[in-house]
């Protein structure tokens, strides 16, 4: 039997479309509305912590200089037979 995680109950304020919307949500999945809110809360934390690294990386790079320059578009624009300002 695999183990359950921690969880902890968080209380939230939605306008009544958005509930109603979640409550047919939850009736046509077979969901609870709690399954639903969590899944989706997961999935938003999960992409807006990707997102961050993302961009910490990309200004870390860039802070180091390591970035295409003017040549490199224009040479990669000529690859591709597109012209580049």
């Amino acid at each position: 039997m695999r183990a359950s995680p921690m969880t902890s109950t968080l209380t939230i304020r939605l306008d009544e479309e958005v509930k109603s919307r979640l409550d047919r949500l939850a009736e046509s999945t077979q969901r609870s509305k709690s399954h639903l809110v969590s899944e989706a809360i997961r999935s938003f934390v999960e992409n807006s912590e990707w997102q961050i690294a993302e961009l910490q990386a990309a200004i870390e790079e860039a802070d180091a200089g390591d970035f295409a320059g003017d040549e490199d578009v224009k040479a990669l624009a000529a690859k591709w037979k597109v012209d580049a300002p």
